[in-house]
């Protein structure tokens, strides 16, 4: 597990520890279409095959390079969810019980 991960489940995160902070996302895989920002999201992260749903988000910007089809973008952290919610949240928005991070 990451160090930011297992910060996570030792001692949780609050949503007021990313207050007014945005986050930038650079270069992902295939363009990617969100409706019109400001717009909520999953903030979700693939490790390894394997999914950790960590909350909501706003996604604020969006950046599509369609020669290197790749997508950037900014968002915001608005809900960051407890380690037991992690875990729970893959039962509620996934059905491939193989991606599960947690299993």
């Amino acid at each position: 597990m990451g160090s930011f991960l297992e910060k996570h489940l030792q001692t949780p995160y609050r949503l007021e520890d990313f207050q007014n902070k945005i986050f930038i996302f650079t270069n992902k895989p295939d363009i990617r279409l969100y409706k019109i920002p400001p717009v909520r999201n999953f903030l979700a992260e693939n490790v390894n095959g394997k999914w950790i749903y960590w909350g909501l988000v706003h996604i604020v910007k969006v950046n599509h390079d369609y020669v290197k089809k790749t997508t950037s973008g900014k968002f915001k952290i608005i809900r960051i969810n407890t380690p037991e919610e992690m875990k729970q949240a893959f039962n509620l928005t996934d059905t491939r019980p193989e991606f599960n991070y947690f299993s």
